[in-house]
């Protein structure tokens, strides 16, 4: 019923509306990838980028949407705002005042949003100085100078404040997580340019049909691979006990407690490249042979740089799960509601299974995570693919587009129950 009716989406007043707003401001996004920045040179800039093809620039110019290797107006990305995210969620563990604020509800999630952007701000300012300093000594600036520097911070800085101003527009008020979206947007826009300079490569013989089969088909078994984990969960099953209300008998009913296998999403290997690309790009402007030395190690698909990225991701995976999801919370309110996990007494003993089976799923969503995220990129790297597009792309891919067709979804389910309601009569409507 659902599937046929995503082909109705567009007779949904409301729905239609988030979709065309969500497209639109996506194209505003695309279009200011497209603006350069004042005062470089882009034939020498864009010479740089195709010798970094495969580095850490790579896939910092892979996130940005391709607008690093134009130094447009978007050059810095999202990279900032996550990175500002990361570091407050971290605060959050170790600053009491952070941590009640988390717990207050809407107004605490409002101010920390706002300490978010401001850190992003900083961090703009900072990753905009270094990068103006970067070129100057890459040769790539027409006049170089103080001028230059606080022209292109000024401009970058703007660029990534008004990529957050969209993705939380789109958040609020399209369809989707809006960061995630114009990351998405960013991979998904550079693939038909990767699919021609294959097909360049396939005639002038640098590449051979076999090579191209045997990535196609990794590509197509990474994306059903990804599709089936996404969707798998472990289902505790809950059970409520029977109480009188009145002279009415509630509960008793059996539900289960749907815990996913990737509880966290694509957030993982996001945080982990920024936190990865931070020293690595700062390191590859700097002309000194053991910090270029260490900017070498950190390119993708080399073991230093996997190591890292594998290290990060299981962190984040943890970390992130423990921020969203508290047992101690959840248990709580079953004992409430009259619920209990049959054979399991229900309190603290209750918290520590759903801890206990949580931690065991978190260690395989972390091992699925890193094997999408570093097996196809290793591969990948030894069939000498002239772009990147490896596990990390993919991941982030599929499981954006599930979230937002998921929250299409939702969007025809409610429509579905409410319409239903609506022909129920008059009591019905009075009740709800």
């Amino acid at each position: 019923m659902i599937g046929s009716g995503f082909q109705n989406i567009f007779k949904i007043p409301e729905l239609k509306r988030r979709i065309l707003f969500t497209a639109a401001l996506l194209a505003i996004y695309r279009v200011g990838v497209a603006i350069p920045t004042p005062g470089i040179d882009s034939a020498a800039l864009a010479d740089i980028f195709a010798r970094a093809r495969g580095t850490i620039l790579g896939v910092f110019n892979m996130f940005s949407g391709g607008a690093l290797e134009r130094l447009s107006v978007f050059a810095l990305g999202i990279m900032p705002y996550i990175s500002a995210s990361i570091i407050l969620q971290l605060l959050t563990v170790v600053i009491p005042y952070l941590e009640q604020l988390k717990k207050e509800g809407e107004q605490g999630r409002k101010k920390i949003t706002q300490y978010t952007r401001y850190g992003t701000v900083v961090l703009s300012i900072i990753q905009g100085l270094g990068i103006s300093v970067g070129l100057e000594k890459m040769g790539v600036v027409l006049f170089p100078g103080w001028s230059f520097r606080i022209m292109t911070v000024i401009t970058l800085t703007a660029g990534t404040a008004f990529i957050m101003w969209l993705g939380e527009q789109i958040t609020e008020r399209g369809i989707g997580n809006g960061i995630s979206l114009i990351i998405f947007a960013g991979i998904v826009v550079r693939l038909p340019s990767a699919i021609a300079n294959t097909f360049r490569l396939l005639s002038t013989g640098e590449m051979n049909i076999f090579a191209v089969l045997i990535l196609l088909i990794l590509m197509l078994a990474v994306v059903g691979f990804i599709i089936f984990v996404e969707q798998g969960q472990r289902r505790i099953q809950v059970q409520y006990a029977k109480r009188m209300v009145g002279r009415k008998m509630y509960g008793g009913q059996s539900t289960h407690l749907p815990l996913k296998i990737n509880t966290s999403g694509v957030i993982p290997p996001i945080f982990a490249s920024s936190i990865i690309m931070v020293p690595a790009t700062i390191a590859n402007f700097i002309d000194i042979p053991w910090v270029q030395a260490i900017s070498s190690s950190l390119s993708p698909g080399g073991i230093v740089y996997n190591l890292l990225f594998v290290g990060f991701i299981f962190f984040f995976c943890y970390f992130y799960t423990a921020v969203t999801f508290n047992p101690v919370d959840v248990a709580d309110n079953m004992k409430k509601n009259g619920g209990f996990i049959p054979g399991i007494r229900p309190g603290k003993r209750t918290a520590d299974y759903i801890d206990r089976v949580l931690t065991r799923i978190t260690l395989g969503g972390a091992l699925y995570v890193s094997a999408v995220c570093v097996l196809p990129s290793i591969l990948i790297s030894r069939f000498n693919v002239p772009f990147y597009f490896g596990g990390t792309a993919l991941l982030i891919v599929v499981g954006v587009a599930i979230d937002t067709m998921s929250q299409i979804e939702s969007h025809m389910l409610t429509r579905h129950y409410e319409g239903f309601l609506k022909r129920g009569g008059g009591r019905i409507k009075g009740r709800r």
